[in-house]
């Protein structure tokens, strides 16, 4: 069953732990649409023209999860503009539809629908159905599910759970992921979904629930990553890895790259 998150607390790093009942439960909430290019926005593009990646980085946000986006996005020379909660709000599906992807990172995903409108997610969901692109991590891929607190539901109804680890008490862990076509990597995770019910699975978790999935939604091409492939070394501090941060943050870049040029990852 899906859990409900209430009175979310944000880690120093990037995913949020929630108390219900009594019981702590962490997400990561996925951010809300990049806003176009206007006065207001804030646009870091590294070639000429028009950003083509919206990244989202409103209200339930994670400050330091955007920053570890950012810094892949400009090392690998991607054109991207940033938009906050209220931008996005402003925003009509076509404007969206000036980008090729809108990513959604980690945070509080109960904050990231309550900042924004209902007529916002509407538009964003009819912008994926109509050929806008989407990456979600952690918390965004929360918010792409049938998440409460006005979710996108790009999934046809498909709710997410925490992968196991939560349950166990642990809060944030190096694990282990098998990727399809590729070495195992071992990813920084800190709260995030396991995404049994929807689309192609492209990784896994130690047992054996998809870590990250992608698929078509109408004519849009989602991919969303239970795990954080960005995190940068600082976050890695406590914990034990047997790749370097370098590897998993080029395979972050991979992930942005074939969301954003719909290519199609190998699947198990």
């Amino acid at each position: 069953m899906y859990s409900i998150l209430m009175n979310a607390t944000r880690s120093p790093r990037n995913p949020l732990t929630l108390v219900e009942a009594g019981r702590r439960i962490l997400v990561v909430a996925p951010l809300g649409l990049l806003s176009s290019c206007m006065a207001a926005c804030a646009i870091r593009s590294t070639s000429s023209g028009s950003p083509t990646i919206l990244l989202f980085n409103g209200s339930g946000t994670s400050p330091n999860d955007v920053a570890a986006i950012e810094k892949i996005l400009n090392e690998n020379d991607f054109s991207y503009a940033t938009a906050n909660s209220q931008q996005l709000n402003e925003m009509s599906e076509s404007r969206l539809r000036a980008y090729r992807l809108l990513i959604v990172p980690g945070g509080n995903f109960e904050q990231i629908g309550n900042g924004l409108t209902s007529s916002a997610t509407a538009n964003v969901r009819n912008a994926v159905h109509s050929g806008l692109n989407y990456l979600g991590i952690c918390a965004g891929a929360f918010f792409a599910g049938k998440a409460p607190y006005n979710g996108l539901n790009l999934t046809s109804g498909v709710k997410f759970n925490f992968y196991a680890l939560e349950d166990q008490g642990v809060r944030k862990a190096a694990v282990a992921i098998t990727i399809a076509g590729s070495p195992a990597l071992t990813h920084y995770w800190e709260d995030g979904p396991q995404l049994t019910g929807w689309g192609d699975v492209v990784a896994k978790y130690p047992d054996g629930t998809p870590a990250i999935v992608e698929g078509n939604v109408g004519d849009g091409w989602v991919i969303l990553s239970g795990i954080h492939p960005e995190a940068p070394e600082s976050w890695r501090r406590g914990l034990t890895f047997n790749t370097p941060a370098s590897v998993d943050n080029a395979y972050a870049a991979r992930l942005i790259n074939a969301a954003l040029n719909r290519i199609r990852l190998d699947h198990y």
